[in-house]
């Protein structure tokens, strides 16, 4: 064959094993938007029987809760990565997880389920999300807007706190009536039915005032993600930037734990897949793919659970499981950077 033979075509080059084309970042976002649509449109809509001015009301708010929490995990996920400059390290894997389920411990413990009944909802959501961002903005800027930080000293520390935590909880649990006790445990796993709905629309408010700080933040965001001594040869202020961008993390992780319950892998597995999916550390794509790909996990999930599976699991259960393995299989990849 001469050596002037033009090339073979891209579709025999991709089938004989050469570089096969990969879809935009934009055209991931358009293909994943429909997903996302079709999800949401299967759970408000399969099986839907009985009395409709009952039924409908209390779905719109399952799928409005789980978008909250989709969005508010994704973002905050994407942008404590982006921070860190790492991609295995999340919010709730520093500890944030085992704060909330400590906090939950002591109120059962001092005031029990009747006092925890009549503390009311808002009382306790007002309490358990003030006291979650306060600790996760003073611990993380602690250790993330010095010169001098580490990783291993960040997980070091992620893991003491965790430990402590879960160590505390776990005594006090020991301590508690088998009656409180079951009570307690109802709100150690995440759950998106029976979400109150002056919450959510509080939740609502509070992620779009973050989300306010976020776009206004938004062309640092890129100069973030090239390391800190590059950000601030390009002239970002980078303490302040990076303790807005904690701050706006902490107010989206304590809104959705303090709503739902705990969901430690779930920023973990939506943002590295998003990351896989664009191919470009670019945020103006990543952040939308990082969202819709937790809509469909989420909303998604719920209709194979109670289509398929019929409520044999909680989602969350399921949820954890996989984000577990693929946290461990991160680990042993070398993934931590």
């Amino acid at each position: 064959m001469s050596a002037r033979t033009s090339p073979l075509p891209a579709a025999v080059t991709a089938r004989r094993g050469g570089p096969r084309p990969r879809l935009a970042p934009g055209a991931w976002i358009g293909i994943l938007a429909v997903l996302a649509a079709a999800s949401v449109a299967l759970y408000l809509t399969v099986d839907l029987g009985g009395d409709l001015g009952y039924v409908l009301p209390r779905r719109i708010n399952r799928v409005l809760t789980m978008v909250l929490v989709a969005y508010a995990v994704g973002v905050s996920t994407v942008l404590f990565q982006t921070i860190t400059g790492n991609r295995i390290l999340t919010p709730s894997i520093m500890g944030f997880d085992s704060l909330y389920v400590l906090i939950q411990t002591v109120l059962v413990f001092l005031l029990g389920s009747t006092g925890v009944v009549a503390l009311g909802t808002g009382t306790r959501f007002g309490l358990e999300l003030g006291l979650m961002v306060a600790f996760s903005w003073v611990i993380y800027r602690w250790l993330f807007t010095g010169s001098g930080r580490s990783l291993h000293l960040v997980l070091l520390v992620g893991i003491v706190f965790g430990t402590v935590f879960r160590g505390v909880s776990s005594l006090l649990q020991r301590l508690l009536e088998p009656s409180e006790f079951v009570v307690l445990q109802d709100a150690m796993f995440a759950s998106f039915t029976n979400v109150d709905t002056g919450l959510l629309r509080l939740s609502f408010v509070l992620v779009g005032l973050a989300t306010l700080a976020a776009v206004a933040l938004r062309r640092q965001f890129d100069v973030l993600a090239l390391g800190r001594d590059t950000a601030i040869s390009l002239g970002v202020d980078h303490t302040r930037v990076v303790t807005a961008v904690l701050v706006v993390c902490s107010v989206l992780v304590g809104v959705c734990t303090a709503l739902v319950g705990p969901i430690t892998f779930f920023g973990l597995i939506v943002a590295n897949l998003a990351y896989a999916l664009c191919r470009r550390f670019r945020h103006l794509h990543v952040l939308p793919i990082a969202v819709l790909l937790g809509i469909i996990a989420l909303v998604g999930g719920q209709v194979v659970l109670e289509q398929v599976f019929a409520f044999d699991t909680a989602l969350s259960i399921v949820i954890e499981f996989v984000g577990g393995l693929l946290f461990l299989v991160m680990l042993l990849r070398g993934s931590i950077k």
